[in-house]
């Protein structure tokens, strides 16, 4: 969630949707000023100011915040209604959020993590599974309607934020070790395209007692620029091809400003937790692959804190010179993609709505962003759902539908999948294949693998399609790296669309996650040749 410089704490989110806003009527999905759908092919990259995709296309995420991993309940709030977590998906894909930013916290990654506030009625498939293999199912899922997904490390604990990216009770090691771990979970899933580090690093203590994260003052207990170098670098070294998103602080030095001594000189310019990204001009981040970051600010209006430059004479004309100087430049300077992971309003106050006009005119085209949030129960800014989670707030979502890019395959529930299998067009692997498997992990009542297929034919084998076969008893919790579904004891892996071809001498690794006693696949075919 969000907080000022000037408040500390976090509220819980119980709020109900803003007074005097209509239940859902129909909402055009044809933003104006997007000519294009989709998130691009394959894993993406920066360029300059600018996101692109494999094949250089530029690439520009319009995505949504869905909470709850980072809370108590360890899942995705929501759950509990009577709308599907299918159907919920559905929704946003279709009014055109081609991203979910979602934020989790470490303890729902801890082994015998519980996830809480099912509808058992309304999500059967849901019941008995571990956060993570919730978080699958969802990724899945995303990935089947064209979405990107970045992951948000929100909080250490689901007892609420903090301003260091550790704790006493959870490390910067655990930290960075349960980063590894989600990249190596997700590589080679590019619907999972990147880590957002931690979420609103800000200042504690009052200057020259600082205690908070400071940006580029050397320290390395309290400078996040150096810090997320550290995680950042961690992360690449798994999986090579995310994207690493870092989010500014709030005042500089760590500290806040003693406001009681009468001397402003000395004062520092702080801005939102998370939003301050004045420094990362002269002290950037520097990752060993490049071409990786991308600079994530928040941004929040009058309903969240009263800043000083809502009550300006000149609001809101002065608003894109604070935005250039908190995090714009870096934008137009050409030094760094931004994308403003965190923004929203109840719209309550009048000019609330004025200035998230007027954020959407100045990101205009060019920027990325991911609003807060999807959830109604975000107590400071409600949500674009209503509180039956299945109706919208018409009077946002007539706001950012200019500037949305919705994903291509996003305008409706995604098909049944279905058992594909070879069809007269489809080459058999001239020479066969080889399979080779790696049991990942493994908990009570479950297990996670990666089977790896070869193609050591002559020639390229498109669509691919690879099969084998489980004990009875066990089941396909969720896959990745293709659509993988099972009827009976076999188990299918078809080609996704953004890989379908299986050229002679590649290899493709299939991830799953499944119910009952861990077991390696067995009759492994490539297309119908035996492995």
């Amino acid at each position: 969630m969000h907080r000022p410089t000037a408040l500390g704490g976090a509220l819980t989110a119980l709020a109900t949707a803003a007074a005097g806003v209509l239940v859902a009527a129909a909402v055009s999905t044809t933003p104006a000023a997007a000519a294009v759908g989709g998130t691009g092919t394959g894993y993406l990259h920066t360029s300059g100011n600018k996101i692109v995709d494999s094949t250089g296309a530029t690439v520009r995420l319009t995505g949504i915040n869905w909470f709850g991993m980072e809370t108590d309940n360890k899942t995705f709030h929501g759950l509990w209604s009577s709308n599907p977590w299918r159907g919920q998906l559905d929704k946003m894909a279709s009014l055109g959020y081609n991203t979910l930013r979602i934020p989790y916290s470490n303890d729902a990654l801890k082994p015998g993590a519980t996830a809480s506030g099912i509808n058992d009625f309304v999500n059967p498939d849901l019941v008995g599974l571990s956060p993570l293999q919730i978080l699958d199912k969802v990724i899945d899922y995303a990935g089947g309607k064209g979405m990107r997904v970045i992951l948000d490390r929100h909080r250490p604990t689901a007892a609420g934020q903090s301003p260091l990216w550790y704790t006493s009770t959870v490390s910067e090691a655990t930290w960075i070790n349960d980063w590894k771990m989600l990249a190596q979970r997700y590589a080679g899933n590019p619907t999972v395209i990147g880590a957002d580090l931690h979420n609103e690093p800000h200042a504690e203590g009052t200057n020259p007692a600082a205690t908070g994260a400071c940006w580029g003052c050397g320290d390395t207990a309290r400078d996040w620029r150096l810090a997320a170098e550290r995680a950042g670098n961690a992360i690449l070294g798994v999986q090579p091809n995310w994207l690493i998103f870092v989010e500014g602080v709030s005042c500089p030095s760590g500290g806040l400003s003693n406001v009681w001594d009468g001397d402003t000189s000395n004062d520092e310019d702080c801005g939102w937790w998370g939003g301050n990204l004045t420094k990362a001009k002269d002290f950037p981040v520097r990752l060993n692959v490049a071409n990786r970051l991308v600079y994530s600010p928040h941004e929040y209006a009058t309903s969240v804190y009263r800043q000083t430059w809502f009550d300006a004479p000149d609001y809101p004309a002065n608003m894109p010179a604070i935005w250039d100087k908190y995090w714009g430049y870096l934008h137009k300077q050409n030094i760094a993609p931004i994308m403003m992971g965190e923004f929203g309003s109840t719209l309550a106050d009048p000019k609330d709505k004025v200035w998230l006009e007027n954020l959407m005119a100045y990101t205009g085209t060019g920027m990325s962003f991911t609003y807060w949030s999807w959830n109604p129960n975000s107590g400071d800014t409600g949500g674009i759902a209503l509180d039956d989670w299945t109706n919208i707030n018409t009077t946002k979502q007539a706001i950012l539908q200019p500037y949305l890019i919705p994903p291509v395959g996003g305008g409706g529930p995604s098909p049944t999948p279905t058992t594909p299998g070879p069809t007269p067009t489809t080459p058999a692997p001239t020479g066969g294949c080889t399979a080779s498997y790696q049991q990942v992990n493994a908990w009570q009542g479950g297990f996670q693998g990666e089977l790896t297929v070869k193609n050591t034919g002559t020639a390229a084998v498109n669509p691919w399609s690879v099969t084998w076969a489980w004990p009875s008893g066990v089941s396909l919790a969720s896959g990745w790296n293709a659509t993988v579904t099972q009827s009976g004891t076999t188990v299918t892996a078809a080609a996704p669309d953004w890989s379908r071809s299986l050229a002679a001498g590649a290899s493709v690794t299939i991830g799953f996650t499944a119910n009952g006693a861990a077991s390696a696949p067995g009759t492994v075919k490539l297309n119908g040749t035996a492995c």
